[in-house]
């Protein structure tokens, strides 16, 4: 976005409602792997270098739409996928351990639902899993990884959106480099 003859290279990701989740999405995954998973099982690291990725992903996404948005929107993506991978390691515990996974109409599904809506700090959602049994963590976390999931979408739409109205990054060079010219 081209704002008084600048290009904007705003890296303020941490005001994005995506990450934010992500990053609750990695503390949560963080506390339900050292209480729940042996660091000896290799699903352990791997959970937590998926939830890692997807909140990474999103940063370095951020931060590369101000000169490109196509390898921003190839992060989201990126983002997207590692926390497709996290739903899966969750959904695999709880078939594996015989566990239940929330049904979409259940009320832990409403209300988590609904905190997950309400609620970005980790801290908050940390509290609520310290007195939780694993079925409850990993149900939390699909939840806000499907809100997560939501959200990097919205804004891949948005971004699109804005690019076919005011370009790219050459787009808006030209813009400038034409108007110091008048």
């Amino acid at each position: 976005m081209v704002s008084q003859g600048e290009i904007n290279l705003n890296t303020n990701y941490q005001r994005l409602l995506c990450y934010q989740k992500a990053v609750v999405i990695y503390d949560l995954t963080n506390h339900f792997c050292s209480r729940f998973v042996s660091k000896k099982d290799r699903t352990y690291d791997q959970m937590i270098q998926a939830a890692r990725s997807g909140k990474q992903n999103i940063v370095e996404g951020f931060v590369d739409m101000a000169t490109s948005k196509e390898s921003g929107i190839k992060l989201f993506n990126v983002a997207r996928g590692s926390l497709a991978e996290l739903a899966e390691d969750y959904n695999d515990y709880l078939r594996v351990h015989n566990l239940c996974k929330w049904d979409n109409a259940s009320q832990n599904m409403v209300a988590m639902t609904r905190l997950g809506a309400t609620h970005n700090d980790p801290q908050f959602f940390i509290t609520i899993a310290e007195s939780r049994t694993d079925e409850t963590i990993a149900n939390m976390a699909l939840v806000l990884i499907r809100q997560a999931e939501l959200l990097i979408r919205k804004y891949i739409d948005k971004v699109s959106e804005n690019f076919s109205h005011e370009g790219g990054f050459r787009e808006q060079m030209f813009r400038i480099r034409r108007a110091k010219l008048k």
